[in-house]
């Protein structure tokens, strides 16, 4: 049967009297196989199957099923349970001190023991490599040390309160791997992984992934099929489509083009074809991004013109196939802290006259030439689409001359890097669902938003206010503070909040467990009924 998880006030050995978050999982043995194997298929792309590097959705899938973390999100929750801790707690009152006690009999795919030893080098190895495209500078850069008394306890200071932090180490940034099998200075680039988590890694090229569930795992996932197969498309819309149509793949999640999913909703509803589409809340985001010291997009009467002619209920009506909201602040719907400032602001309509306005003020009276960057796969299948619909939507003002530019993911994340792009687009899918996670990595410092922006009272007084309350609901004031400031000096400006979408054969179920804000695609959520 299903335990408790709950908070309460207990004593630990480690510290003060602290609330605690406990909770044991699944009674008996964990892995335990059950139905038939599945088969899906995604556009994205997987950059790493090492927890040091990887910090895009494809490879965080990978993550979330093959490692243990030491808290993890259950289905449908937005507050961290117990994975493979067996208890965790801050236990002193400044969210400095964090404690946890791992789970008795924790084993590795590959037979060897999890002890706190391998907690310890996961996150000292992380922090060490601090790999330019991994987690460690944006997820766990408030880690000041490091103790394992014992087996079983690790025990994390940081060097500022955080009341984030079981979250952020419920992510995939918090995955544990062997100390044994991993170089503690280097990345992994054998194209294997050895986790504890519910499956194992049995196979892995550019075309698919290979899992099959795990005998060794000891945790709260109850596992309802016998393994799973990835197939990987690279960004082919078309190729994943007819690959659900034909039934080559049970089911399809991250890649198909929103005027796909509507053709196949259609379908469904009407009966034909054998396939559903299941939807879920989600909080990923889109954002247009400007680089202050860009000669045209630093001008805050460019960018105020711009957000009063934007209209986010057409792009998301026109291209997005009404699979995402039009999103007036960087926090998104579902989020604790979450307003309209950009609404209060900039309306919901086109307003011509108050983009011209702003444009005098500056100086200009030409019409604003401007190129917005993106890039084919790493944001979704609308992204270049959508700037190509904002572009249109500048230019009939006759106020802006707008191009749109797309590069491979290579070129344009040292385009943003160095500075070469005015105005681009950054999509988000969030490591955790806390407003913290929407503003401290986009603000903050070795922010990924590379546009010169500087944040002045956001990061010297709001965001570290923010981070040191364990009551999130006392949050609300700053962030609703923070979002008006970014309405008001314009560093980005939100476009839309998504839906997340899979669209699968009849006989799989479960996709309704695996499709909420904590992102987390959970594989052992998913069955397939056998035919007869």
């Amino acid at each position: 049967m299903r335990k408790c998880v709950q908070w309460g006030a207990l004593p630990l050995s480690v510290g003060i009297t602290a609330a605690l978050l406990t909770g044991c999982g699944w009674d008996g043995e964990g892995g335990e196989s059950n139905g038939p194997p599945i088969v899906m298929g995604m556009t994205d792309e997987v950059s790493s199957l090492d927890p040091a590097s990887g910090y895009d959705p494809g490879s965080w899938l990978v993550f979330n099923n093959v490692f243990q973390s030491l808290l993890s999100f259950p289905n449908g929750g937005t507050e961290p349970q117990p994975e493979a801790a067996e208890e965790c707690a801050f236990t002193d009152e400044s969210s400095r001190r964090f404690a946890c006690t791992l789970r008795e009999g924790l084993e590795f795919s590959n037979g060897n023991p999890l002890t706190s030893e391998d907690v310890k080098f996961s996150f000292e190895r992380s922090l060490r490599i601090d790999d330019e495209h991994g987690p460690a500078a944006v997820m766990l850069s408030t880690i000041e040390e490091i103790e394992t008394p014992d087996d079983r306890t690790v025990v994390f200071h940081l060097s500022q309160p955080d009341a984030t932090f079981p979250q952020k180490i419920a992510s995939g940034a918090g995955a544990i791997v062997d100390h044994r099998e991993y170089p503690a200075d280097a990345l992994r680039t054998d194209g294997e992984a050895v986790g504890s988590g519910v499956y194992r890694l049995d196979s892995f090229s550019g075309q698919e992934a290979v899992f099959s569930v795990s005998p060794s795992y000891r945790g709260p996932a109850r596992v309802q099929n016998s393994g799973m197969t990835m197939k990987l498309y690279d960004g082919d819309q078309e190729a994943l489509k007819s690959a659900l149509t034909a039934g080559e793949v049970d089911l399809a999640y991250r890649g198909l083009a929103a005027r796909d999913i509507a053709e196949l909703d259609m379908s469904a509803v009407s009966g034909q074809r054998g396939i559903k589409v299941v939807d879920g809340t989600s909080a990923e985001v889109m954002h247009l991004v400007f680089n202050l010291d860009d000669d045209t997009a630093g001008k805050l009467g460019v960018r105020q013109a711009i957000a009063h002619l934007l209209d986010r209920s057409a792009l998301v009506r026109d291209v997005y196939e009404r699979t995402a909201e039009p999103l007036y602040s960087i926090v998104p719907a579902g989020i604790v802290g979450h307003n309209t400032a950009f609404f209060e602001a900039y309306s919901d309509y086109p307003q011509p006259d108050k983009a011209e306005a702003a444009l005098r003020a500056e100086g200009l009276t030409e019409p604003v030439e401007l190129t917005l960057w993106g890039t084919p796969v790493r944001f979704g299948p609308g992204t270049v689409p959508a700037l190509q619909h904002v572009a249109e939507q500048l230019n009939s003002s006759g106020l802006f001359r707008v191009s749109v530019r797309s590069v491979e993911l290579e070129e344009y994340e040292q385009g943003m890097e160095s500075g070469d792009y005015g105005a681009y687009v950054r999509g988000w899918v969030p490591d955790y669902p806390d407003p913290d996670n929407f503003t401290d990595p986009f603000f903050g410092e070795d922010n990924v938003l590379y546009n010169n922006y500087e944040p002045g009272r956001i990061t010297e007084e709001l965001i570290p206010r923010t981070a040191g309350e364990s009551d999130r609901g006392q949050t609300v004031a700053d962030f609703a503070e923070l979002q008006h400031i970014v309405a008001e000096e314009l560093p980005i400006i939100p476009l839309w909040q998504g839906r997340q979408y899979a669209v699968a054969a009849e006989s799989i179920n479960g996709l309704q467990w695996t499709l909420d804000a904590s992102t987390v695609f959970r594989f052992w959520e998913i069955s397939k009924t056998s035919r007869e």
